[in-house]
């Protein structure tokens, strides 16, 4: 018997191709809301005079909103269903946009951000609620594809957003293009989108608070490393190419591009990898990729083959997430929206502590021996991964 025909009459028609493309079309347009943002950046730069120092608290207030937002994001997602989060969040953030575009005083764009990561970070999780139960219910993979169009969208908020102020639309008048787009993509997905925000069969009275087990904590701690790695290229990659490795200054955001492109090629073809392989295999080969390309890049010599090394990274990263979320979601220790969020958040603190962790232990020893550090990481990965249910 298959999954989708266990699961209770609310959620019957849960894995139709309506949801899921209400799924991809909400993990779109918020990638491309954070897109848009990195196009901005430099231009609230030169608004609020900031320094490098500066912006990089200024930058820390998204996460933190992000961050403080997903904690509590699971129990809001079980009241009031991963439709009203996600519609709730949406105008969070597109009601910040505009303020992120204009503000010149560097407190309020702080508050605007925090607001705005807030947003981003509710509807981050609660996506991914909504991306867990559609493909439980259409009982094959699935959230690589989802997690693709986040990719997707990121390049297409940023990418569209420098060609919008390229052409010479100003920075709000390129916000309004944008919002103009969530909002029509949102409302034509509102019928897609989940009403409740788990089985309606883990909700009994009179159950002891749901708790996380061996397993859950394992794949939170799995995706925590793995957003590190991805912040580690991020933020330090091109550091390390520039300094260590002789290239060009002004070709620094290579490692990036090659890192971020291989993921979300991969995240194209995801699904049919995992079912083609298996969710475990997946695991497996994802974290001895990470440690292979990370080992490229603090042993091989110049820079090709570094940046051969990030793109690595990239193909072994790129699915790991999407299966570690599937498998929070499956298990029944706690409801979907609480695995879920629990994981997603856990996993966010990576991308936020990941840099500020690699930066501490290249000031006390160097940039090789923390990135080697990050590939030994991958091996929890590796062997965490024997350690999961399927």
């Amino acid at each position: 018997m298959s999954l989708s025909s266990e699961l209770p009459h609310t959620t019957a028609h849960v894995g139709s191709p309506v949801k899921r493309v209400a799924t991809r079309a909400i993990f779109f347009v918020t990638g491309m809301a954070m897109g848009l943002w990195a196009a901005l950046v430099p231009y609230a730069q030169l608004r609020t005079h900031s320094e490098a120092g500066d912006l990089g608290l200024l930058l820390l207030c998204l996460g933190a909103g992000s961050l403080l937002s997903m904690l509590g994001s699971g129990k809001l997602i079980g009241r009031f269903g991963c439709r009203g989060v996600i519609i709730a969040s949406v105008v969070l953030y597109c009601l910040m946009m505009p303020l992120l575009a204009t503000f010149s005083d560097i407190w309020l764009l702080a508050l605007s951000l925090f607001i705005f990561g807030m947003g981003i970070g509710l509807a981050d999780v609660a996506v991914n609620v909504q991306g867990t139960l559609v493909e439980q219910a259409a009982d094959k993979p699935l959230m690589s594809g989802f997690h693709c169009l986040w990719s997707v969208g990121c390049i297409a908020g940023a990418g569209g957003g420098s060609l919008l102020l390229s052409a010479g639309v100003t920075p709000l008048g390129s916000t309004f293009c944008a919002i103009a787009l969530v909002i029509l993509v949102t409302a034509w997905s509102f019928r897609g989108l989940l009403p409740f925000g788990a089985h309606e069969e883990e909700h009994v009275e009179g159950k002891a608070k749901p708790r996380p087990n061996f397993r859950l904590v394992l794949m939170a701690v799995m995706a925590m490393i793995c957003f590190m790695a991805e912040g580690a290229v991020l933020d330090w990659g091109g550091v390390f190419l520039t300094r260590e490795r002789g290239l060009a200054l002004e070709h620094a955001g290579w490692g990036f591009a090659v890192f971020a492109i291989a993921m979300s090629l991969m995240r194209m073809t995801g699904d049919a990898i995992v079912s083609a392989l298996g969710r475990k295999r997946v695991l497996v080969v994802g974290g001895l990729l990470g440690i292979v390309g990370y080992l490229m890049v603090v042993l091989l010599p110049g820079w090709i083959l570094p940046l051969c090394g990030f793109a690595l990274v990239g193909i072994g990263a790129a699915n790991i997430v999407p299966v570690l979320i599937t498998l929070a979601g499956q298990e029944k220790v706690m409801p979907v929206n609480m695995s879920v969020a629990m994981v997603a958040t856990l996993g966010y603190l990576g991308v936020l502590g990941g840099p500020a962790l690699i930066g501490f232990i290249a000031h006390l020893s160097s940039l090789y021996v923390a990135f080697s550090g990050v590939a030994a990481a991958f091996l929890i990965i590796t062997f965490g991964a024997w350690k999961l249910k399927y």
